[in-house]
């Protein structure tokens, strides 16, 4: 049984060898969590942030903040180390550009590596003296009000094999087209892993790639196990109406919003437009739920990227041509090596997808493997078949 769970990790989690590890062993659960606060007394050259963090603090080896004009920063970029309880902090950031966007993030370092907080933006003030402000927009967005988030699974304590605590809230995370940059419309991140955790090299790489491409990119952090892969499909669709409903605010023509996913992710965005487009809501699967107004909101995407995936469930694609047909699904491109013990699987799901009427575009990459994330050049093929698809 351990050896089959350990194949099924490989084939379908696509992340790295040590979080395989951990789920294999049954005992991953993150160390600590970590928050960025809010940044404030922002000049032309300073600005202040920090963070909150809380789990196994015992076993952090350095915290503070980190910052940079990429949406991710990390601990190579500019940081500085904090000093105090990790619990609460806050520090100077030094040495600003005036009129510059910047992003910040919190972080700990442990033994095992470094966790980061979700990014926040701002903007430094101008050099004769005026104020700058942290982004309105915040980069994360939950999907769900507290205490109305539709489920059928009833999940109450984390005994080690979830990613996630009962506690947790979907949400999503905006990468923001660079300035200078055309923007051409949004791209829904979906990470795979097996539907029991979320890839992270399948998450901010990706959407970083697609926001330098001109595609106001979110990262879906979808319910994973115990939760089922409906209920993630609902917080996919609830991240596609919570974006259309925004379009102007994003700078996005409401109806250019397209949707890609990895392996478990890609199976998710076809499950999404499937059975949980248009105006379907979490009464689908639950009763108790209350729709309200972004309900009324389109789910449609207007494109799918399938890296390494198909429609259908997990380790299992969808060839019913009917099925496909009646689910009137969207263009179409898949992304898959001739290595990838899915390969045929592939073939037939997309061959199934074109003579069910499916406008498809496929790139077979020979030698290659399940799981190779942002690697190669399929993310230009993307932007090509995206922009082709909407200039129709």
């Amino acid at each position: 049984m351990k050896k089959i769970f350990q194949t099924l990790c490989l084939l379908l989690a696509a992340t790295m060898a040590t979080a395989c590890d951990n789920t294999e062993n049954n005992d991953w659960q993150p160390e600590v969590m970590v928050e960025t606060i809010v940044t404030t007394d922002i000049t032309a050259t300073s600005a202040i942030s920090g963070g909150r963090i809380s789990g196994n603090t015992e076993g952090i080896t350095a915290f503070g903040i980190c910052w940079g004009t990429s949406a991710e920063p990390t601990i190579n970029d500019s940081h500085i180390n904090a000093d105090g309880s990790p619990e609460s902090f806050a520090v100077y950031m030094m040495g600003l550009s005036p009129s510059t966007t910047y992003y910040v993030r919190a972080f700990a370092t442990l033994a095992s590596g470094t966790v980061y907080g979700t990014a926040r933006r701002f903007t430094t003030g101008n050099e004769d003296g005026g104020e700058g402000s942290e982004d309105e927009m915040q980069l994360q967005t939950y999907l769900w009000p507290e205490g109305n988030m539709p489920t059928e699974t009833n999940y109450t304590v984390n005994n080690g094999n979830y990613q996630d605590d009962p506690d947790f809230r979907p949400n999503m995370v905006w990468y923001p087209v660079p300035d200078g940059v055309e923007v051409k419309g949004a791209v829904m991140v979906c990470p795979g892993g097996a539907f029991m955790f979320r890839s992270p090299n399948e998450g901010a790489p990706v959407a970083e790639r697609l926001a330098e491409l001109g595609w106001q990119s979110f990262v879906v952090n979808y319910r994973v196990r115990p939760y089922t892969m409906e209920e993630g499909s609902l917080d996919l669709a609830r991240a596609i109406r919570y974006v259309r409903s925004h379009a102007a605010d994003y700078g996005i023509d409401p109806d250019r919003i397209a949707s890609v996913g990895f392996s478990a992710g890609g199976i998710l965005c076809g499950d999404e437009a499937l059975h949980f487009d248009g105006q379907v809501n979490g009464t689908a699967l639950d009763d108790s739920y209350i729709p309200d107004a972004l309900d009324e909101v389109s789910a449609d995407v207007c494109a799918i990227g399938m890296i390494y995936s198909f429609y259908g469930r997990l380790s299992v694609s969808n060839n019913n041509v009917d099925d496909l047909r009646a689910g009137n699904i969207p263009p179409t491109f898949y992304t898959y090596g001739t290595e990838d013990p899915f390969y045929r699987q592939f073939i037939a799901n997309a061959n199934a997808a074109r003579e069910a009427g499916v406008q498809v575009e496929e790139h077979v990459l020979d030698g290659w493997p399940h799981g190779f994330g942002v690697r190669g050049e399929w993310t230009t093929w993307f932007d090509s078949f995206l922009t082709q698809i909407l200039s129709h």
